[in-house]
């Protein structure tokens, strides 16, 4: 893990932070059940968020919610998760210390042999920077649209993205961090 001081939005009036950077062979895997409690974290996890295991089970996974996260991104999230449908997203995340770090993640329902949903589980790895920079203004837009009019317009702000470039909101997301 690397360590960096920085200012996340260069808002004034914010204390820098330091940015933790995964290491390119990490992976954090946790599990939530359907109300989004954490039931299953691993150490990376652990060790990125700066919290132990007993303060994380039982939790609600926003316990590492970054202030400055869109929330129609995880509304988005949310609404499309239980459809059985996977997704990709960019997020910055807050430690138990103030810290951030950023990940690229996969979220995907665990189904039983009937086909229920049974938990949720997300797999998270290393993002490619180029993409966290084009990612941040995006998600600044999207903060600033959210507070004045909502989280609807908010949402809007990417829609409107992905329909320039004819893509799908996955889509989107698995091109930068394939780039």
């Amino acid at each position: 893990m690397t360590l960096f001081v920085y200012n996340f939005f260069r808002r004034k009036n914010r204390r820098s932070t330091v940015l933790k950077v995964m290491n390119d062979e990490d992976f954090i895997v946790s599990k939530t059940d359907l109300k989004g409690r954490i039931t299953y974290c691993n150490k990376i996890f652990m060790d990125m968020a700066e919290y132990s295991e007993d303060e994380l089970l039982g939790k609600p996974h926003s316990i590492i919610r970054h202030p400055d996260m869109p929330k129609a991104i995880f509304r988005y999230v949310w609404e499309t998760i239980p459809t059985k449908h996977e997704v990709f997203a960019y997020v910055v995340n807050k430690t138990r210390n103030n810290n951030d770090y950023w990940v690229y993640a996969n979220i995907t329902a665990s189904v039983d042999s009937n086909g229920k949903i049974i938990d949720y589980y997300s797999v998270r790895r290393k993002p490619n920077q180029k993409a966290i920079d084009l990612i941040i203004p995006i998600y600044k837009k999207m903060v600033e649209v959210e507070k004045s009019i909502g989280v609807d317009a908010s949402f809007n702000v990417l829609a409107n993205i992905l329909a320039e470039k004819g893509v799908g909101y996955n889509e989107f997301i698995i091109s930068l961090q394939n780039q």
